[in-house]
Order: C-alpha cells, then sequence, then structure tokens
C-alpha cells in the first residue's frame, strides 16, 4: 500500500490549470475550517488583520486544490498533491475552496459564498455537542439554496477518546437524519495532526461530482469579493484597476472583453436610492497564480479592470452580477417572493416559533450573492413585496435566504423564491 507523506501538506499547492468547481466550508465556529483547507492546500485563507486578530474567518477566504489519483493494482489513493512514493499521479479534478464565516453574526457573508458552491463540506468538531446553533444554520442555508452534495468532516478527533468519537459520529448521523444530508459521507480527521486526509480528499472527489455548466451561454459571474490592489503612496502613473472576484456560472469571459457591473454604483439622490451600471474592459484574468487568456465555468477567478479601484475596495462590488452590457436580468428596488417560513428559527439553542411576515417588519434577504434590507410593504398569503433597501439583480425562479430579527439577532426563518 503506498503511503502518503503528510511533510508535503505544509507546502502551498501547484495549480495546474483553472478550477473546475467550487466547494465551500460550512459549520460553526472554531470547528477548524480554515485549518482543514491549510492542511490540504497549504493555504491559510485568514489573512486579514482582524481576522488574524480573532482567530476567525470574517471575510469569505478562498483556496485551490487539485486532486491526483493513485494506483498500485490493488487499490487507490486519492491525494492534493503530485507525487506519493516516486509515482506520478493522474491529475483527476481542480477546484476551489470557499471559507465561509462560521461566527453567526456573519452569516450574510456565508450566504453570499454559498450562492457559487457546487458542493460543500459541514465541518463538526469532534469534542463539541451535536449540533451547535451554527451547525445547524449553515445545514440549512445549504439546503435552501440548493446546495445537494455535501461531505461531512467529523474534525478534531485528536481531542477525543476512541469513545467519545464514536458517540460523537453518532449525533451527527443522528442529526444529518432529520436533514437532506442523511446519506453523506462523514469523514474522521484531524487537521491538526494530518490524519485521513486523503481519505477527505477522496470523499471529495467520489461524492461531489463536477457540475455541468453551459460555456455557450451568455456570462453570468456572481461577485463575492472586489479588492483594490493599489498600495498607499502608488503614483499615478502606475495605479491598477479594480479587481472583481467570483464565479462563472454561465458563459465564457476572456481578456479583452467589454462586461457590465450590475446594479454597479449605488448612490442617493434627493433622498432615493439609486444605482448606475458600470462598464469595464477585461484587463486580465487570474485562478490563484495562474494567468489565464479566458475563463470559464467552475472554480473562482479574479477579474482585472479598468474601473477605478476607488469602488472594488474593500469588497465594495460585493453583490455584483457581471455579464455582458445589456444581457442581465432587470435591477430590481422591489422583489416579490414566494415564500416559505420554517416551523421554528435556526441558529438558537432554544426553540422559537416563526413568526408570520408582518406588513412594515425589516428582514433581510440574500438574492444571488447580493445582501439587502426588504421592508415587507405587501402580504398576501405566501405571495410577499419587499422594498429593498439597496437594489439587486435577480431573474424570476432565483432563491432567497429570509432572515429576521430575534432577540436583536437575525436568524434564518424561511426561504423565498423570486417571481
Amino acid at each position: 500500500m503506498m503511503e502518503v507523506d503528510m511533510v508535503e501538506t505544509y507546502r502551498e499547492l501547484s495549480i495546474p490549470r483553472q478550477p473546475e468547481m467550487n466547494i465551500g466550508t460550512a459549520g460553526h465556529v472554531d470547528h477548524g475550517k480554515t485549518s482543514i483547507i491549510q492542511a490540504l492546500t497549504g493555504i491559510w485563507t485568514a489573512v486579514h488583520s482582524e481576522e488574524l486578530r480573532r482567530g476567525i474567518t470574517i471575510k469569505i477566504g478562498y483556496a485551490d486544490m487539485p486532486i491526483y489519483r493513485f494506483s498500485d493494482g490493488e487499490s487507490e489513493i486519492y491525494w492534493s498533491r503530485p507525487y506519493i512514493d516516486g509515482q506520478h499521479g493522474e491529475l483527476v479534478r481542480v477546484l476551489s475552496f470557499i471559507d465561509c464565516p462560521g461566527h453567526e453574526s456573519l452569516m450574510a457573508n456565508m450566504l453570499s459564498g454559498a450562492a457559487v458552491m457546487d458542493g460543500a463540506m459541514l465541518v463538526i468538531a469532534a469534542n463539541e455537542p451535536v449540533p451547535r446553533p451554527q451547525t445547524k444554520e449553515h445545514a440549512t442555508a445549504l439546503e435552501l439554496l440548493g446546495v445537494d452534495d455535501v461531505v461531512v468532516v467529523q474534525n478534531k478527533i485528536d481531542l477525543v477518546s476512541k469513545k467519545e468519537a464514536y458517540e460523537n459520529y453518532e449525533a451527527i448521523k443522528e442529526f444529518l437524519s432529520t436533514t437532506r444530508f442523511a446519506d453523506a459521507p462523514i469523514i474522521p480527521i484531524s487537521s491538526i495532526h494530518h490524519v485521513n486526509l486523503h481519505y477527505l480528499v477522496e470523499a471529495l472527489y467520489k461524492y461531489i461530482p463536477k457540475p455541468d455548466k453551459d460555456p455557450s451561454k451568455p456570462l453570468l459571474m456572481y461577485v463575492i469579493r472586489s479588492f483594490d490592489v493599489n498600495r498607499p503612496g502608488t503614483s499615478y502613473k502606475e495605479i491598477v484597476g479594480g479587481i472583481l472576484g467570483g464565479a462563472i456560472l454561465e458563459g465564457m469571459i476572456k481578456v479583452g472583453d467589454e462586461i457590465e457591473v450590475s446594479p454597479g454604483y449605488i448612490y442617493k439622490e434627493g433622498g432615493r436610492i439609486r444605482n448606475q451600471p458600470l462598464y469595464a474592459e477585461v484587463l486580465s484574468l487570474n485562478s490563484g497564480k495562474l494567468d489565464l487568456k479566458e475563463a470559464s465555468p467552475g472554480g473562482l477567478i479574479g477579474v482585472q479592470t479598468d474601473l477605478d479601484p476607488s469602488l472594488t475596495k474593500s469588497d465594495g462590488m460585493v453583490g455584483n452580477i457581471v455579464g455582458r452590457p445589456g444581457t442581465l436580468p432587470d435591477v430590481l428596488y422591489e422583489v416579490t417572493l414566494d415564500v416559505r417560513l420554517f416551523k421554528y428559527v435556526v441558529g438558537t439553542n432554544e426553540t422559537i416559533m416563526v413568526r408570520p411576515i408582518q406588513r412594515g417588519e425589516a428582514y433581510r434577504l440574500n438574492i444571488g450573492p447580493a445582501t439587502t434590507l426588504g421592508i415587507a410593504i405587501d402580504v398576501r398569503g405566501e405571495s410577499v413585496t419587499f422594498k429593498l433597501s439597496r437594489p439587486v439583480i435577480a431573474d424570476d425562479g432565483w432563491k432567497s435566504a429570509i432572515a429576521a430579527r430575534y432577540d436583536n439577532k437575525w436568524r434564518l426563518v424561511g426561504v423565498g423564491e423570486v417571481v
């Protein structure tokens, strides 16, 4: 049997091609999502100063990983490095990890990341009760946004006895039985000591299939990050345009293309919120450290544009949609949803009944990559119209997560579909 060299897991990977799919991380804060990605890829995705200070993921992080298949004639091993015992593996897939915050106050960021997930790792710690509030909330979010393919990771088995690990495993199975993920594989690992990581890589390959996306359709890209990469004091002659980070759901994008970014620039005029779509040229494309001439659906990409970087700094363009000029759905200042409320509020330790949608009440809506506040202005049974504090791009059939205020915190209470 081939031996996996765990020393290699400390080294950042070389990515041979553009990733074909996005795998999200979901689960309660402090259950080790970011450390798992580091163990698999060599990249620590929490890189912002506030994240490093607080020790939690605040913004959506990302890292790419190849999967290689090795065979000795009797068995197979799947691993993220190209060599085992001197044998070069067969490259079978490249994927992007989307590392989402687990803290309850950052649920809107997690939902933005979930909008571009093709599958997910639901991470549950072996040394804590099951389920924790945000474990339930993240599992529900994956369900309502249509992320069907999930691998469950039982992390931190090094912190418990064999008996405790098994009891925790049984608790995970019981929790999953109440969700759509009852048959999902559960992989026990230790991300810190690099135990069973190759089994996790194998499960990601076998249980989360590559999605079927159509590159021939009009371009549709969700923006979940945006950046100004210019350092303070940069000469005006050397300033580069703003960067849009996200995932292509359909279509292709090439260097030199003209794109529309919508809703674009949001501003107030005469006391009213207005928007101005932005138009830009694609100056370069990047996937991790790969420079691309063109990009297709799958994986996370960075699009350098000639936009004023003041617009893209500090995630200023998150929630926008990118497409060819004139091809995107309408910008909505009001949206009507076919609403399905849950029986109980998600994400609390207590059991709280969900109250009906009330006219005049504010709700947090996550539609595609966008987060906005919606005031219910018309309630007719399951059909609810919301006036939006920030306009969004949406089309018929798009899903929306709905959160309401309970004990001064936003809690998931239902799902809506744009009609």
